[in-house]
Protein backbone atom coordinates (compact mmCIF):
# COMPACT_ATOMS: atom_id res chain seq x y z
CA UNK A 1 0.00 0.00 0.00
CA UNK A 2 1.18 3.38 -1.24
CA UNK A 3 1.31 5.62 2.09
CA UNK A 4 -1.28 8.29 2.08
CA UNK A 5 -1.93 11.66 4.39
CA UNK A 6 -5.29 12.32 6.19
CA UNK A 7 -6.62 15.74 7.56
CA UNK A 8 -8.94 16.27 9.90
CA UNK A 9 -9.22 19.24 7.98
CA UNK A 10 -12.67 20.56 10.48
CA UNK A 11 -10.81 24.23 11.20
CA UNK A 12 -7.31 22.95 10.62
CA UNK A 13 -4.49 25.96 10.18
CA UNK A 14 -2.15 23.93 8.39
CA UNK A 15 -4.12 22.66 5.60
CA UNK A 16 -2.31 24.83 3.17
CA UNK A 17 1.58 23.60 4.16
CA UNK A 18 0.18 19.70 4.23
CA UNK A 19 -0.79 20.08 0.79
CA UNK A 20 2.62 21.98 -0.15
CA UNK A 21 4.66 19.30 1.25
CA UNK A 22 2.32 16.28 0.12
CA UNK A 23 2.52 17.66 -3.76
CA UNK A 24 5.90 17.96 -3.05
CA UNK A 25 6.56 14.32 -2.44
CA UNK A 26 3.72 13.33 -4.71
CA UNK A 27 1.80 11.46 -1.79
CA UNK A 28 -2.38 11.79 -2.33
CA UNK A 29 -3.73 13.64 0.40
CA UNK A 30 -7.24 13.22 1.96
CA UNK A 31 -8.95 16.44 3.71
CA UNK A 32 -11.73 15.77 6.03
CA UNK A 33 -14.41 18.07 6.98
CA UNK A 34 -18.22 18.16 8.04
CA UNK A 35 -20.99 20.11 6.77
CA UNK A 36 -19.88 22.75 8.77
CA UNK A 37 -16.27 23.19 6.94
CA UNK A 38 -17.11 22.74 3.54
CA UNK A 39 -13.33 22.98 1.96
CA UNK A 40 -12.19 22.95 -1.68
CA UNK A 41 -8.58 21.94 -2.64
CA UNK A 42 -7.11 21.57 -6.28
CA UNK A 43 -4.49 18.89 -5.03
CA UNK A 44 -6.50 16.86 -2.41
CA UNK A 45 -9.92 14.52 -2.41
CA UNK A 46 -12.25 16.27 -0.20
CA UNK A 47 -14.44 14.10 1.82
CA UNK A 48 -17.44 15.97 3.38
CA UNK A 49 -18.96 14.00 6.65
CA UNK A 50 -22.28 14.81 8.10
CA UNK A 51 -21.61 16.89 10.79
CA UNK A 52 -22.50 14.46 13.81
CA UNK A 53 -20.45 14.93 16.88
CA UNK A 54 -17.01 12.46 15.41
CA UNK A 55 -18.60 11.75 12.55
CA UNK A 56 -15.02 13.32 10.98
CA UNK A 57 -13.04 11.11 13.24
CA UNK A 58 -14.54 7.93 12.87
CA UNK A 59 -14.28 7.88 8.62
CA UNK A 60 -10.88 8.62 9.07
CA UNK A 61 -9.82 6.22 11.17
CA UNK A 62 -12.01 4.02 8.93
CA UNK A 63 -10.27 4.67 5.59
CA UNK A 64 -6.84 4.94 7.01
CA UNK A 65 -4.44 2.65 7.24
CA UNK A 66 -0.92 1.24 8.39
CA UNK A 67 2.05 3.83 7.37
CA UNK A 68 -0.22 6.60 6.54
CA UNK A 69 -0.07 9.34 8.20
CA UNK A 70 -2.89 11.57 9.81
CA UNK A 71 -2.95 15.64 10.69
CA UNK A 72 -5.29 15.91 13.74
CA UNK A 73 -5.39 18.06 16.97
CA UNK A 74 -7.79 15.43 18.48
CA UNK A 75 -5.69 13.08 20.90
CA UNK A 76 -8.08 10.47 20.61
CA UNK A 77 -7.87 10.45 17.01
CA UNK A 78 -4.75 10.09 16.88
CA UNK A 79 -4.76 7.30 19.47
CA UNK A 80 -6.74 4.94 16.89
CA UNK A 81 -4.72 5.96 14.15
CA UNK A 82 -1.21 4.87 16.08
CA UNK A 83 -3.65 1.46 16.80
CA UNK A 84 -3.82 1.14 13.07
CA UNK A 85 -0.09 1.85 12.98
CA UNK A 86 -0.65 4.77 10.91
CA UNK A 87 1.80 8.03 12.03
CA UNK A 88 -0.05 10.64 13.62
CA UNK A 89 1.22 14.70 13.63
CA UNK A 90 -0.55 17.41 15.84
CA UNK A 91 -0.92 21.03 13.54
CA UNK A 92 1.60 22.18 16.39
CA UNK A 93 4.02 19.99 14.61
CA UNK A 94 4.25 17.66 17.80
CA UNK A 95 4.46 14.12 16.88
CA UNK A 96 2.05 11.41 18.73
CA UNK A 97 4.01 8.59 19.53
CA UNK A 98 2.89 4.76 21.05
CA UNK A 99 5.39 6.42 23.99
CA UNK A 100 3.42 9.59 24.07
CA UNK A 101 -0.05 9.40 23.90
CA UNK A 102 -1.39 7.53 27.09
CA UNK A 103 -0.01 11.04 28.80
CA UNK A 104 -1.51 13.07 26.43
CA UNK A 105 -5.32 11.48 26.56
CA UNK A 106 -4.37 11.17 30.78
CA UNK A 107 -3.80 15.21 30.42
CA UNK A 108 -6.94 15.76 28.40
CA UNK A 109 -9.00 13.34 31.12
CA UNK A 110 -8.02 14.91 33.77
CA UNK A 111 -8.24 18.99 32.43
CA UNK A 112 -11.67 18.20 31.33
CA UNK A 113 -12.43 16.77 34.96
CA UNK A 114 -11.05 20.00 36.46
CA UNK A 115 -13.14 22.41 33.98
CA UNK A 116 -16.27 20.41 35.40
CA UNK A 117 -16.03 20.48 39.13
CA UNK A 118 -14.89 24.35 38.79
CA UNK A 119 -17.66 24.99 36.31
CA UNK A 120 -16.15 26.71 33.70
CA UNK A 121 -17.15 24.90 30.90
CA UNK A 122 -15.41 27.92 28.46
CA UNK A 123 -11.83 28.25 28.62
CA UNK A 124 -10.06 30.92 26.85
CA UNK A 125 -9.04 30.06 23.17
CA UNK A 126 -5.61 28.61 21.82
CA UNK A 127 -3.69 31.65 21.26
CA UNK A 128 -3.18 33.03 17.89
CA UNK A 129 -1.11 31.23 14.95
CA UNK A 130 2.09 32.75 14.45
CA UNK A 131 4.67 32.37 11.26
CA UNK A 132 6.60 30.18 13.82
CA UNK A 133 3.68 28.06 14.43
CA UNK A 134 3.85 27.29 10.81
CA UNK A 135 7.51 26.72 10.25
CA UNK A 136 7.86 24.42 12.94
CA UNK A 137 4.61 22.02 11.51
CA UNK A 138 5.94 22.38 8.09
CA UNK A 139 9.86 21.09 9.13
CA UNK A 140 8.26 18.67 11.99
CA UNK A 141 6.03 17.40 9.15
CA UNK A 142 8.30 17.07 6.52
CA UNK A 143 10.65 15.42 8.71
CA UNK A 144 7.76 12.81 9.37
CA UNK A 145 6.97 12.63 5.92
CA UNK A 146 10.86 11.74 5.29
CA UNK A 147 10.89 9.28 8.07
CA UNK A 148 7.82 7.11 6.99
CA UNK A 149 8.93 6.87 3.52
CA UNK A 150 12.06 5.72 4.13
CA UNK A 151 10.08 2.54 6.39
CA UNK A 152 8.10 2.34 3.49
CA UNK A 153 10.78 1.85 1.01
CA UNK A 154 12.50 -0.56 3.49
CA UNK A 155 9.80 -2.65 4.23
CA UNK A 156 8.93 -2.87 0.22
CA UNK A 157 12.49 -3.70 -0.31
CA UNK A 158 12.73 -0.76 -2.44
CA UNK A 159 15.90 1.09 -0.46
Amino acid sequence: MKMQIFVDADACPVVGIVEEIAEKYSIPTTLLCDTNHVLYSDYSEVIVVGAGADAVDYKLISICHKGDVVVSQDYGVAAMALGKEAYAIHQSGKWYTNENIDQMLMERHLNKKARRSSHKNHMKGPRKRTEEDDVRFAQSFEKLIQMAKSKEGAQSGTI
